[in-house]
């Protein structure tokens, strides 16, 4: 980006390079969204969009990119979190910041360089109904699996 230019004109601007629909699950049907990916030099923006979360005690819900390639099954195929460096929990290429709901809406954005677009396209965008623990191996203790989406490029 150029000076002149800030992130939100970047986003309006540009086309995401991969997007991941979000849907709930059986036990959370109402679950849904988008995950978009911009691939710049030095990492990638990530901009999540989801509604219809259910109200916990925390409204705080974990948020991972995981090996999977399939949300069926209830997401029980999505694997572990993303992790090709093999690397402690919560230090996987695939962890990521964890969702805070307003009312069952949650927006985020952030800059990372922890993957690159290229590299997680095919892999499952979890959402899960507890709040990451960022302690627990190897995956933080953050409960079930409520809602999935497959990273695929945009077109």
């Amino acid at each position: 980006m150029t000076k002149n230019k800030n992130i939100f004109d970047f986003l309006s601007s540009q086309k995401a390079d991969a997007i991941a629909k979000i849907a709930g699950g059986t036990n959370f049907p109402k679950i849904n969204g988008e995950v978009r990916f911009w691939q710049l030099p030095s990492g990638v923006i990530v901009v999540a969009e989801i509604e219809n979360l259910p109200t916990t005690k925390s409204n705080i819900f974990a948020f991972h990119i995981h090996e999977g390639e399939t949300c069926e099954d209830d997401f029980s195929k999505t694997g572990g979190h993303y992790n090709p460096l093999n690397y402690p929990h919560p230090n996987h290429s695939g962890d990521l910041p964890p969702l805070f709901s307003n009312n069952g809406e949650a927006w985020q954005a952030f800059f990372t360089n922890r993957f690159s677009v290229n590299e997680i396209i095919g892999k499952a965008v979890i959402i899960h109904e507890d709040v990451d623990d960022f302690t627990t191996q190897p995956s933080g203790n953050s409960g079930e699996k409520i809602a999935c989406g497959i990273v695929t490029k945009n077109k």
